[in-house]
Protein backbone atom coordinates (compact mmCIF):
# COMPACT_ATOMS: atom_id res chain seq x y z
CA UNK A 1 0.00 0.00 0.00
CA UNK A 2 2.71 2.22 1.06
CA UNK A 3 4.74 1.56 -2.57
CA UNK A 4 1.56 2.01 -4.35
CA UNK A 5 0.64 5.67 -2.13
CA UNK A 6 4.37 6.66 -3.18
CA UNK A 7 3.97 6.64 -7.03
CA UNK A 8 0.40 6.99 -7.22
CA UNK A 9 0.77 10.85 -6.68
CA UNK A 10 3.88 10.97 -9.11
CA UNK A 11 2.06 9.83 -11.85
CA UNK A 12 -1.05 11.41 -11.57
CA UNK A 13 0.86 14.71 -11.57
CA UNK A 14 2.75 13.46 -14.29
CA UNK A 15 -0.03 12.70 -15.92
CA UNK A 16 -1.70 15.76 -15.71
CA UNK A 17 1.05 18.03 -16.80
CA UNK A 18 1.52 15.75 -19.98
CA UNK A 19 -2.09 16.14 -20.85
CA UNK A 20 -2.44 20.07 -20.38
CA UNK A 21 1.15 20.77 -21.27
CA UNK A 22 3.54 19.07 -22.97
CA UNK A 23 1.57 17.15 -25.30
CA UNK A 24 -0.57 19.97 -26.56
CA UNK A 25 2.79 22.36 -27.10
CA UNK A 26 5.03 18.82 -28.23
CA UNK A 27 2.07 18.64 -30.82
CA UNK A 28 1.95 22.24 -31.84
CA UNK A 29 5.48 22.07 -33.05
CA UNK A 30 4.89 18.27 -34.64
CA UNK A 31 2.35 20.24 -36.57
CA UNK A 32 3.97 23.24 -37.34
CA UNK A 33 7.17 21.41 -38.84
CA UNK A 34 5.21 18.89 -40.44
CA UNK A 35 5.88 18.75 -44.38
CA UNK A 36 3.33 20.46 -46.49
CA UNK A 37 1.28 19.52 -49.77
CA UNK A 38 4.16 19.07 -51.64
CA UNK A 39 6.09 16.37 -49.23
CA UNK A 40 8.88 19.52 -48.73
CA UNK A 41 10.50 18.80 -45.32
CA UNK A 42 9.32 21.36 -42.60
CA UNK A 43 7.91 22.86 -45.55
CA UNK A 44 4.71 24.34 -43.36
CA UNK A 45 6.90 26.43 -41.25
CA UNK A 46 8.86 28.03 -44.52
CA UNK A 47 5.72 28.50 -46.43
CA UNK A 48 4.34 31.02 -43.53
CA UNK A 49 8.12 31.95 -43.35
CA UNK A 50 7.89 33.26 -46.56
CA UNK A 51 4.24 34.66 -46.90
CA UNK A 52 3.56 38.36 -47.53
CA UNK A 53 1.38 38.53 -44.81
CA UNK A 54 3.34 36.82 -41.75
CA UNK A 55 6.13 38.90 -42.83
CA UNK A 56 4.18 41.98 -42.59
CA UNK A 57 2.86 40.44 -39.67
CA UNK A 58 5.96 40.15 -37.70
CA UNK A 59 7.58 43.28 -39.09
CA UNK A 60 4.77 45.04 -37.39
CA UNK A 61 4.86 42.65 -34.35
CA UNK A 62 8.32 43.05 -33.76
CA UNK A 63 8.37 47.12 -34.50
CA UNK A 64 5.62 47.83 -32.27
CA UNK A 65 6.81 45.85 -29.38
CA UNK A 66 10.19 47.53 -29.73
CA UNK A 67 8.76 50.65 -29.71
CA UNK A 68 6.60 49.91 -26.61
CA UNK A 69 9.26 48.88 -25.00
CA UNK A 70 11.06 51.96 -24.96
CA UNK A 71 8.37 53.62 -23.65
CA UNK A 72 8.02 51.06 -21.02
CA UNK A 73 11.58 51.48 -20.17
CA UNK A 74 11.40 55.61 -20.21
CA UNK A 75 8.18 55.73 -17.81
CA UNK A 76 9.06 52.34 -15.36
CA UNK A 77 13.15 52.97 -15.00
CA UNK A 78 12.12 57.17 -14.58
CA UNK A 79 9.51 56.42 -11.87
CA UNK A 80 11.71 53.93 -10.20
CA UNK A 81 14.68 56.10 -10.01
CA UNK A 82 11.94 59.10 -8.69
CA UNK A 83 10.43 56.51 -5.98
CA UNK A 84 13.83 55.24 -4.59
CA UNK A 85 16.34 57.54 -5.14
CA UNK A 86 14.91 60.89 -3.50
CA UNK A 87 12.17 61.40 -1.10
CA UNK A 88 9.53 62.29 -3.15
CA UNK A 89 6.13 61.80 -1.05
CA UNK A 90 2.77 60.16 -1.94
CA UNK A 91 4.79 56.93 -3.15
CA UNK A 92 2.08 54.78 -2.26
CA UNK A 93 -0.26 56.68 -4.51
CA UNK A 94 2.62 56.80 -7.48
CA UNK A 95 3.26 52.65 -7.48
CA UNK A 96 -0.45 52.11 -7.37
CA UNK A 97 -0.99 54.34 -10.75
CA UNK A 98 1.75 52.94 -11.96
CA UNK A 99 0.86 49.47 -11.23
CA UNK A 100 -2.54 49.67 -12.68
CA UNK A 101 -2.53 49.24 -16.28
CA UNK A 102 -0.99 46.04 -15.42
CA UNK A 103 -4.11 44.86 -12.68
CA UNK A 104 -6.39 45.55 -15.52
CA UNK A 105 -7.02 43.17 -18.88
CA UNK A 106 -5.41 44.57 -21.86
CA UNK A 107 -8.50 44.56 -24.11
CA UNK A 108 -10.51 47.00 -21.54
CA UNK A 109 -7.16 49.22 -21.08
CA UNK A 110 -7.36 49.66 -24.54
CA UNK A 111 -11.00 50.27 -24.51
CA UNK A 112 -10.51 52.78 -21.83
CA UNK A 113 -8.15 54.77 -23.85
CA UNK A 114 -10.45 54.52 -26.90
CA UNK A 115 -13.08 56.11 -25.27
CA UNK A 116 -10.78 58.66 -23.43
CA UNK A 117 -9.10 59.74 -27.41
CA UNK A 118 -12.19 59.59 -29.55
CA UNK A 119 -14.28 62.03 -30.85
CA UNK A 120 -16.98 61.33 -28.33
CA UNK A 121 -14.88 61.28 -25.58
CA UNK A 122 -16.45 62.35 -22.46
CA UNK A 123 -13.40 63.93 -21.06
CA UNK A 124 -12.13 65.31 -24.20
CA UNK A 125 -14.87 66.65 -25.84
CA UNK A 126 -16.69 69.13 -23.53
CA UNK A 127 -12.83 70.43 -22.94
CA UNK A 128 -12.58 70.72 -26.51
CA UNK A 129 -10.00 68.52 -26.92
CA UNK A 130 -11.16 65.71 -28.80
CA UNK A 131 -11.09 64.51 -32.43
CA UNK A 132 -13.72 66.40 -34.86
CA UNK A 133 -16.82 64.34 -34.91
CA UNK A 134 -16.88 61.54 -37.47
CA UNK A 135 -12.96 61.06 -37.87
CA UNK A 136 -11.00 57.62 -36.83
CA UNK A 137 -9.66 57.50 -33.28
CA UNK A 138 -6.04 58.62 -33.69
CA UNK A 139 -5.34 55.58 -31.20
CA UNK A 140 -6.63 52.93 -34.30
CA UNK A 141 -2.85 52.92 -35.92
CA UNK A 142 0.78 51.74 -34.80
CA UNK A 143 1.34 54.86 -32.44
CA UNK A 144 -1.96 54.14 -30.63
CA UNK A 145 -0.64 50.58 -29.98
CA UNK A 146 2.50 51.49 -28.74
CA UNK A 147 1.40 54.06 -26.57
CA UNK A 148 -1.06 51.85 -25.04
CA UNK A 149 1.25 48.56 -24.16
CA UNK A 150 4.43 50.77 -24.05
CA UNK A 151 1.61 52.12 -20.88
CA UNK A 152 0.65 48.77 -19.92
CA UNK A 153 4.08 47.25 -19.58
CA UNK A 154 5.98 50.03 -17.96
CA UNK A 155 5.22 48.30 -14.68
CA UNK A 156 7.46 45.50 -15.27
CA UNK A 157 10.51 48.04 -16.03
CA UNK A 158 9.31 49.70 -12.90
CA UNK A 159 9.03 46.53 -10.72
CA UNK A 160 12.70 45.19 -12.12
CA UNK A 161 15.00 48.57 -11.82
CA UNK A 162 13.18 49.50 -8.12
CA UNK A 163 14.26 45.71 -6.97
CA UNK A 164 17.65 46.53 -8.10
CA UNK A 165 18.15 50.14 -7.16
CA UNK A 166 16.36 49.37 -3.42
CA UNK A 167 19.38 46.48 -3.48
CA UNK A 168 22.35 49.06 -3.56
CA UNK A 169 24.14 50.00 -0.51
CA UNK A 170 24.67 53.60 1.28
CA UNK A 171 28.18 52.60 1.61
CA UNK A 172 28.55 53.44 -2.36
CA UNK A 173 27.07 56.75 -1.88
CA UNK A 174 28.74 57.79 0.77
CA UNK A 175 32.33 56.89 -0.35
CA UNK A 176 31.33 59.13 -3.85
CA UNK A 177 30.49 61.49 -1.19
CA UNK A 178 33.78 61.79 0.79
CA UNK A 179 35.42 62.04 -2.84
CA UNK A 180 33.16 64.91 -3.84
CA UNK A 181 30.43 63.81 -5.83
CA UNK A 182 27.31 65.73 -5.95
CA UNK A 183 23.89 63.91 -5.66
CA UNK A 184 23.31 64.58 -9.55
CA UNK A 185 26.73 63.22 -10.23
CA UNK A 186 26.14 60.17 -7.90
CA UNK A 187 22.60 58.72 -9.34
CA UNK A 188 23.90 59.50 -12.71
CA UNK A 189 27.56 57.94 -13.04
CA UNK A 190 27.28 55.78 -10.13
CA UNK A 191 23.87 54.04 -9.18
CA UNK A 192 22.25 54.06 -12.58
CA UNK A 193 24.86 52.22 -14.38
CA UNK A 194 24.78 50.00 -11.57
CA UNK A 195 21.03 49.26 -12.02
CA UNK A 196 21.10 49.40 -16.29
CA UNK A 197 21.51 45.81 -16.16
CA UNK A 198 17.61 45.38 -14.89
CA UNK A 199 16.86 47.90 -16.87
CA UNK A 200 17.77 45.73 -19.71
CA UNK A 201 16.26 42.82 -17.72
CA UNK A 202 13.10 44.95 -17.44
CA UNK A 203 13.22 45.75 -21.41
CA UNK A 204 13.53 42.19 -22.15
CA UNK A 205 10.27 41.66 -20.22
CA UNK A 206 8.33 44.11 -21.55
CA UNK A 207 9.12 43.36 -24.70
CA UNK A 208 8.13 39.49 -24.42
CA UNK A 209 4.76 41.04 -22.80
CA UNK A 210 4.18 42.54 -25.90
CA UNK A 211 4.80 40.79 -28.73
CA UNK A 212 2.50 37.80 -26.56
CA UNK A 213 -0.29 41.05 -26.29
CA UNK A 214 -3.68 40.17 -27.57
CA UNK A 215 -5.88 42.79 -26.40
CA UNK A 216 -4.56 45.98 -27.26
CA UNK A 217 -3.53 45.28 -31.34
CA UNK A 218 -7.00 43.51 -31.27
CA UNK A 219 -8.88 46.79 -30.31
CA UNK A 220 -6.61 48.84 -32.01
CA UNK A 221 -4.54 47.42 -34.68
CA UNK A 222 -7.53 45.49 -36.41
CA UNK A 223 -9.78 48.64 -37.01
CA UNK A 224 -6.05 50.58 -38.15
CA UNK A 225 -5.45 47.61 -40.56
CA UNK A 226 -2.45 46.96 -38.80
CA UNK A 227 -1.61 43.48 -37.80
CA UNK A 228 0.36 41.87 -35.56
CA UNK A 229 1.62 38.27 -35.43
CA UNK A 230 -1.31 37.85 -32.26
CA UNK A 231 -3.91 38.97 -34.52
CA UNK A 232 -3.08 37.37 -37.39
CA UNK A 233 -3.68 34.10 -36.50
CA UNK A 234 -7.15 35.37 -34.93
CA UNK A 235 -8.06 36.29 -38.00
CA UNK A 236 -6.64 33.30 -39.76
CA UNK A 237 -8.66 31.00 -37.30
CA UNK A 238 -12.09 33.38 -37.58
CA UNK A 239 -12.23 33.09 -41.00
CA UNK A 240 -11.33 29.82 -42.69
CA UNK A 241 -11.87 27.65 -38.90
CA UNK A 242 -9.65 25.13 -38.35
CA UNK A 243 -8.43 23.92 -41.68
CA UNK A 244 -5.66 26.42 -41.44
CA UNK A 245 -4.48 24.64 -38.12
CA UNK A 246 -0.66 23.98 -39.65
CA UNK A 247 -0.40 27.76 -40.62
CA UNK A 248 -1.38 28.99 -37.36
CA UNK A 249 0.79 26.65 -36.16
CA UNK A 250 3.72 27.98 -37.58
CA UNK A 251 2.88 31.27 -36.71
CA UNK A 252 2.69 30.33 -33.65
CA UNK A 253 6.28 28.99 -33.31
CA UNK A 254 7.27 32.53 -34.89
CA UNK A 255 5.92 33.88 -31.97
CA UNK A 256 7.28 31.25 -29.38
CA UNK A 257 10.59 31.50 -31.02
CA UNK A 258 10.82 35.41 -30.48
CA UNK A 259 9.52 35.35 -27.04
CA UNK A 260 12.33 32.81 -25.93
CA UNK A 261 14.77 34.94 -27.64
CA UNK A 262 13.35 37.62 -25.77
CA UNK A 263 13.89 35.38 -22.16
CA UNK A 264 17.79 34.20 -23.71
CA UNK A 265 18.39 37.77 -23.71
CA UNK A 266 17.05 38.89 -20.17
CA UNK A 267 18.89 35.62 -18.83
CA UNK A 268 22.43 36.17 -20.99
CA UNK A 269 22.23 40.27 -19.39
CA UNK A 270 21.75 38.35 -15.93
CA UNK A 271 24.77 36.63 -16.38
CA UNK A 272 27.01 38.94 -18.37
CA UNK A 273 26.22 42.17 -16.32
CA UNK A 274 25.58 40.67 -13.23
CA UNK A 275 27.73 42.44 -10.49
CA UNK A 276 28.58 41.71 -6.81
CA UNK A 277 27.46 44.26 -4.63
CA UNK A 278 28.23 44.58 -1.13
CA UNK A 279 24.74 44.91 0.44
CA UNK A 280 25.75 44.28 4.62
CA UNK A 281 25.60 47.96 4.81
CA UNK A 282 22.64 50.35 5.37
CA UNK A 283 20.13 50.64 2.49
CA UNK A 284 20.45 53.87 0.56
CA UNK A 285 19.04 57.13 2.08
CA UNK A 286 16.73 59.26 -0.16
CA UNK A 287 17.99 62.35 -1.93
CA UNK A 288 16.43 65.32 -0.66
CA UNK A 289 14.90 66.96 -3.71
CA UNK A 290 14.65 70.52 -2.04
CA UNK A 291 12.24 73.48 -3.25
CA UNK A 292 12.13 71.24 -6.59
CA UNK A 293 9.83 68.89 -4.59
CA UNK A 294 6.46 69.94 -5.35
CA UNK A 295 7.07 70.59 -8.66
CA UNK A 296 8.16 67.27 -9.61
CA UNK A 297 5.61 65.38 -7.53
CA UNK A 298 3.20 67.56 -8.98
CA UNK A 299 4.59 66.80 -12.71
CA UNK A 300 4.56 63.32 -12.07
CA UNK A 301 0.99 62.67 -10.52
CA UNK A 302 -0.48 64.52 -13.27
CA UNK A 303 1.79 62.62 -15.89
CA UNK A 304 0.13 59.31 -13.81
CA UNK A 305 -3.37 60.96 -13.34
CA UNK A 306 -3.77 61.21 -17.26
CA UNK A 307 -2.12 57.74 -18.59
CA UNK A 308 -3.73 55.47 -15.88
CA UNK A 309 -6.76 57.46 -14.06
CA UNK A 310 -7.85 59.51 -17.04
CA UNK A 311 -8.69 56.59 -19.37
CA UNK A 312 -10.78 54.64 -16.73
CA UNK A 313 -12.88 57.52 -16.18
CA UNK A 314 -13.67 57.94 -19.74
CA UNK A 315 -14.88 54.54 -19.76
CA UNK A 316 -17.08 55.23 -16.71
CA UNK A 317 -18.38 58.03 -18.54
CA UNK A 318 -18.88 56.34 -21.49
CA UNK A 319 -20.41 53.42 -19.80
CA UNK A 320 -23.45 56.26 -18.13
CA UNK A 321 -24.23 57.42 -21.80
CA UNK A 322 -27.34 56.66 -23.41
CA UNK A 323 -26.18 56.71 -26.57
CA UNK A 324 -22.69 57.19 -27.99
CA UNK A 325 -22.20 61.36 -28.87
CA UNK A 326 -24.91 62.47 -26.12
CA UNK A 327 -22.79 64.73 -23.99
CA UNK A 328 -22.40 63.12 -20.87
CA UNK A 329 -24.31 65.90 -17.81
CA UNK A 330 -26.84 64.68 -14.83
CA UNK A 331 -29.62 65.14 -17.52
CA UNK A 332 -28.50 62.61 -19.55
CA UNK A 333 -26.68 60.14 -17.11
CA UNK A 334 -28.16 56.71 -17.32
CA UNK A 335 -27.81 52.92 -15.58
CA UNK A 336 -29.65 51.57 -18.38
CA UNK A 337 -26.39 50.02 -20.16
CA UNK A 338 -25.42 48.58 -16.88
CA UNK A 339 -29.28 47.43 -16.77
CA UNK A 340 -28.91 45.65 -20.08
CA UNK A 341 -25.69 43.83 -19.82
CA UNK A 342 -26.47 41.83 -16.21
CA UNK A 343 -30.71 41.56 -16.65
CA UNK A 344 -31.09 42.33 -20.43
CA UNK A 345 -28.52 40.77 -22.32
CA UNK A 346 -28.55 36.86 -21.82
CA UNK A 347 -25.26 36.16 -23.45
CA UNK A 348 -23.61 38.50 -20.96
CA UNK A 349 -25.20 36.92 -17.93
CA UNK A 350 -24.18 33.87 -19.89
CA UNK A 351 -20.07 35.47 -19.77
CA UNK A 352 -20.58 35.89 -16.05
CA UNK A 353 -21.51 32.73 -15.04
CA UNK A 354 -19.17 31.38 -17.53
CA UNK A 355 -16.00 33.10 -16.48
CA UNK A 356 -16.45 32.34 -12.79
CA UNK A 357 -17.19 29.08 -12.58
CA UNK A 358 -13.84 28.55 -15.50
CA UNK A 359 -11.87 30.57 -12.82
CA UNK A 360 -12.88 29.18 -10.02
CA UNK A 361 -12.52 25.49 -11.10
CA UNK A 362 -8.91 26.38 -12.41
CA UNK A 363 -7.82 28.25 -9.03
CA UNK A 364 -9.08 25.01 -6.56
CA UNK A 365 -7.96 22.33 -9.26
CA UNK A 366 -4.34 23.90 -9.75
CA UNK A 367 -4.01 24.67 -5.48
CA UNK A 368 -5.13 20.93 -5.61
CA UNK A 369 -2.45 20.01 -8.00
CA UNK A 370 0.64 22.48 -6.54
CA UNK A 371 0.73 20.82 -2.91
CA UNK A 372 1.43 17.34 -4.04
CA UNK A 373 3.65 18.59 -7.12
CA UNK A 374 5.57 21.32 -4.87
CA UNK A 375 5.72 18.36 -1.90
CA UNK A 376 7.37 15.81 -4.20
CA UNK A 377 9.68 18.25 -5.87
CA UNK A 378 10.96 19.69 -2.34
CA UNK A 379 10.62 17.55 0.09
CA UNK A 380 10.83 13.83 -1.45
CA UNK A 381 13.12 15.65 -3.70
CA UNK A 382 12.63 13.05 -6.75
CA UNK A 383 13.87 13.45 -10.14
CA UNK A 384 10.86 13.42 -12.59
CA UNK A 385 8.88 15.97 -9.73
CA UNK A 386 11.62 18.32 -10.47
CA UNK A 387 11.58 17.98 -14.37
CA UNK A 388 7.53 18.34 -14.08
CA UNK A 389 8.37 21.55 -11.54
CA UNK A 390 10.30 23.02 -14.20
CA UNK A 391 8.51 22.03 -17.38
CA UNK A 392 5.22 23.57 -15.15
CA UNK A 393 6.44 26.98 -16.43
CA UNK A 394 6.44 26.60 -19.87
CA UNK A 395 2.67 27.45 -20.59
CA UNK A 396 3.03 30.49 -18.76
CA UNK A 397 5.72 31.92 -19.89
CA UNK A 398 4.91 31.67 -23.94
CA UNK A 399 2.22 33.64 -25.26
CA UNK A 400 -1.56 32.74 -24.79
CA UNK A 401 -2.08 32.99 -28.44
CA UNK A 402 0.43 29.76 -29.08
CA UNK A 403 -0.84 28.14 -25.85
CA UNK A 404 -4.30 28.11 -27.46
CA UNK A 405 -3.69 27.04 -31.03
CA UNK A 406 -1.18 24.16 -28.96
CA UNK A 407 -4.85 23.11 -26.91
CA UNK A 408 -6.85 23.24 -30.17
CA UNK A 409 -4.08 20.84 -32.28
CA UNK A 410 -4.58 18.27 -29.46
CA UNK A 411 -8.63 18.73 -28.00
CA UNK A 412 -9.66 19.76 -31.69
CA UNK A 413 -10.12 15.67 -32.96
CA UNK A 414 -11.90 13.14 -30.81
CA UNK A 415 -9.69 11.79 -28.21
CA UNK A 416 -7.78 8.88 -28.41
CA UNK A 417 -9.99 5.87 -27.01
CA UNK A 418 -13.57 8.15 -26.16
CA UNK A 419 -14.27 9.57 -29.30
CA UNK A 420 -15.27 12.79 -28.06
CA UNK A 421 -13.85 16.40 -29.17
CA UNK A 422 -13.32 19.07 -26.79
CA UNK A 423 -13.93 21.72 -28.87
CA UNK A 424 -16.75 24.20 -29.18
CA UNK A 425 -17.02 23.22 -25.12
CA UNK A 426 -16.23 24.92 -22.36
CA UNK A 427 -14.10 22.04 -21.31
CA UNK A 428 -10.91 23.06 -23.85
CA UNK A 429 -11.21 26.76 -22.01
CA UNK A 430 -10.87 24.76 -18.73
CA UNK A 431 -8.09 22.82 -20.34
CA UNK A 432 -6.31 25.85 -21.31
CA UNK A 433 -6.36 27.55 -18.21
CA UNK A 434 -5.62 24.59 -16.45
CA UNK A 435 -2.41 24.56 -18.29
CA UNK A 436 -1.74 28.40 -18.59
CA UNK A 437 -2.37 29.41 -14.46
CA UNK A 438 -0.76 25.94 -12.72
CA UNK A 439 2.60 28.45 -12.45
CA UNK A 440 0.92 31.37 -10.49
CA UNK A 441 -0.08 29.35 -7.75
CA UNK A 442 2.76 26.77 -7.93
CA UNK A 443 5.72 29.07 -7.64
CA UNK A 444 4.77 30.52 -4.15
CA UNK A 445 3.94 26.85 -2.84
CA UNK A 446 7.05 25.85 -3.82
CA UNK A 447 8.40 28.65 -2.09
CA UNK A 448 6.70 28.29 0.76
CA UNK A 449 7.60 24.65 1.19
CA UNK A 450 11.42 25.16 1.12
CA UNK A 451 10.62 27.56 4.07
CA UNK A 452 8.97 24.86 6.12
CA UNK A 453 11.16 22.51 8.57
CA UNK A 454 11.27 19.68 7.18
CA UNK A 455 11.41 17.57 10.56
CA UNK A 456 7.65 17.59 11.13
CA UNK A 457 7.06 15.81 8.06
CA UNK A 458 9.99 13.71 8.91
CA UNK A 459 8.12 13.23 12.48
CA UNK A 460 4.72 12.42 11.23
CA UNK A 461 6.44 9.71 8.76
CA UNK A 462 8.01 8.20 11.90
CA UNK A 463 4.51 8.41 13.65
CA UNK A 464 3.75 6.15 10.29
CA UNK A 465 1.31 8.35 8.32
CA UNK A 466 1.28 8.18 4.85
CA UNK A 467 1.95 10.12 2.52
CA UNK A 468 -1.58 11.62 1.71
CA UNK A 469 -2.15 11.71 4.98
CA UNK A 470 1.03 14.07 5.59
CA UNK A 471 0.16 16.27 2.72
CA UNK A 472 -3.64 16.26 3.97
CA UNK A 473 -2.74 16.89 7.78
CA UNK A 474 0.58 18.67 8.44
CA UNK A 475 1.20 20.61 5.34
CA UNK A 476 -2.60 21.39 3.50
CA UNK A 477 -3.15 23.41 6.87
CA UNK A 478 0.14 25.14 7.13
CA UNK A 479 0.37 25.52 3.49
CA UNK A 480 -3.13 26.93 2.89
CA UNK A 481 -2.88 30.76 3.07
CA UNK A 482 -0.35 30.34 0.31
CA UNK A 483 -2.72 27.82 -1.45
CA UNK A 484 -5.55 30.40 -1.42
CA UNK A 485 -3.12 33.93 -2.52
CA UNK A 486 -2.16 32.02 -5.37
CA UNK A 487 -5.77 30.39 -6.02
CA UNK A 488 -6.93 34.13 -6.28
CA UNK A 489 -4.50 35.26 -8.22
CA UNK A 490 -5.41 32.76 -10.99
CA UNK A 491 -8.90 33.74 -10.45
CA UNK A 492 -8.23 37.30 -10.91
CA UNK A 493 -6.47 36.57 -14.49
CA UNK A 494 -8.85 33.96 -15.47
CA UNK A 495 -11.96 35.75 -14.77
CA UNK A 496 -10.91 38.47 -17.22
CA UNK A 497 -8.69 36.74 -19.91
CA UNK A 498 -9.16 37.21 -23.21
CA UNK A 499 -6.12 35.65 -25.21
CA UNK A 500 -6.86 32.54 -25.25
CA UNK A 501 -10.46 32.35 -24.51
CA UNK A 502 -10.75 34.24 -27.93
CA UNK A 503 -9.39 31.23 -29.73
CA UNK A 504 -11.46 28.77 -27.86
CA UNK A 505 -14.90 30.11 -27.21
CA UNK A 506 -17.76 29.22 -28.93
CA UNK A 507 -21.68 29.83 -28.46
CA UNK A 508 -22.89 28.96 -24.70
CA UNK A 509 -19.50 29.14 -23.72
CA UNK A 510 -18.64 33.42 -23.89
CA UNK A 511 -16.24 34.61 -21.49
CA UNK A 512 -16.15 38.19 -20.14
CA UNK A 513 -13.07 39.22 -21.95
CA UNK A 514 -14.87 38.09 -25.32
CA UNK A 515 -18.01 39.79 -24.55
CA UNK A 516 -16.47 43.07 -23.91
CA UNK A 517 -14.06 42.53 -27.19
CA UNK A 518 -16.92 41.71 -29.45
CA UNK A 519 -19.53 44.56 -27.89
CA UNK A 520 -16.97 47.03 -28.88
CA UNK A 521 -16.73 45.47 -32.50
CA UNK A 522 -20.29 45.40 -32.75
CA UNK A 523 -20.39 48.86 -31.82
CA UNK A 524 -22.18 48.90 -29.06
CA UNK A 525 -19.53 50.91 -27.46
CA UNK A 526 -21.83 52.11 -24.60
CA UNK A 527 -22.54 48.49 -23.84
CA UNK A 528 -18.88 46.81 -23.54
CA UNK A 529 -18.36 50.33 -21.61
CA UNK A 530 -20.53 49.07 -18.38
CA UNK A 531 -19.59 45.80 -18.72
CA UNK A 532 -15.59 46.55 -18.75
CA UNK A 533 -16.65 48.77 -15.92
CA UNK A 534 -17.62 46.45 -13.96
CA UNK A 535 -15.17 43.62 -14.88
CA UNK A 536 -12.79 46.14 -13.79
CA UNK A 537 -14.79 46.87 -10.57
CA UNK A 538 -14.51 43.03 -9.77
CA UNK A 539 -10.22 43.16 -11.22
CA UNK A 540 -9.74 45.74 -8.32
CA UNK A 541 -11.62 44.05 -5.69
CA UNK A 542 -10.37 40.89 -6.01
CA UNK A 543 -6.46 42.64 -6.32
CA UNK A 544 -7.00 43.83 -3.09
CA UNK A 545 -8.30 40.86 -1.39
CA UNK A 546 -5.02 39.53 -2.91
CA UNK A 547 -3.14 42.25 -1.02
CA UNK A 548 -4.21 41.05 2.42
CA UNK A 549 -2.54 37.72 1.64
CA UNK A 550 0.46 39.52 0.25
CA UNK A 551 2.01 39.74 4.13
CA UNK A 552 1.89 35.93 4.28
CA UNK A 553 3.55 34.94 1.28
CA UNK A 554 7.18 35.15 -0.30
CA UNK A 555 8.52 38.54 -1.65
CA UNK A 556 7.41 39.53 -5.07
CA UNK A 557 5.06 36.51 -5.02
CA UNK A 558 2.16 39.60 -5.08
CA UNK A 559 3.71 42.13 -7.27
CA UNK A 560 2.13 45.22 -6.32
CA UNK A 561 3.12 44.64 -2.69
CA UNK A 562 7.11 45.56 -3.25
Amino acid sequence: MRLFERHFLLVLVALYLAAFALWPLGQLFAEALAPNKDGVLFGTFFDQWESRSAIRALSHTLEASFLSTLVSVVIGAVAATLLVLTDMRWKGAIVFMLLLPLLIPSQIMALAWIELTGPTSPILAPLGLAPEPGTTNPLYSKWGIVVVMGVEHAALVFLTVRAALSSLPMDIVEAARLAGAKPLRIVTRILMPLAFPSVLSGAALAFVASIGNFGVPALLGIPGRYTMLTTLIYQRLQGFGPQVLGQVAALAVILTLIAAAGLLLRSLIARRFGAAIERSSSPLVPFPLGRTRLPIEGAFLAFLAVIAILPLFALVGTSLLPALGVPLSLETLTLENYRFVLFGYEAAQRAFINSFALALSAAMISAAVALPLAYLSVIERRPLARLLDLFADAPYAIPGTVLAIAIIVVFLPPLPGLGVSLYNTGWIILVAYLARFLALVLRPTVAAMKSLDPGMDEAARAAGAGMLTRLKSVLAPLLAPTLAAGGLLIFMQAFNELTVSALLWSSGWETLGVMVFFLHREGNTTAAAALATLALIAALGLAGIAALFARRLPSGVVPWRG
